[in-house]
């Protein structure tokens, strides 16, 4: 279960930083977010 778990909170978080990275730095900025806090906020996604 633990396995599942850490895959599943892997591809959270991997997707949230590729879709995030693929947001213009304007687009980034329009919702508060700079290209640096990406990581961040994928780690709070999963």
């Amino acid at each position: 279960m633990n396995l599942i778990r850490n895959y599943r909170n892997w591809r959270a978080y991997r997707d949230t930083v590729e879709q995030l990275g693929r947001l213009s730095n304007r687009q980034l900025e329009d919702i508060g977010l700079f290209r640096m806090d990406i990581k961040k906020v994928a780690r709070k996604a999963s």
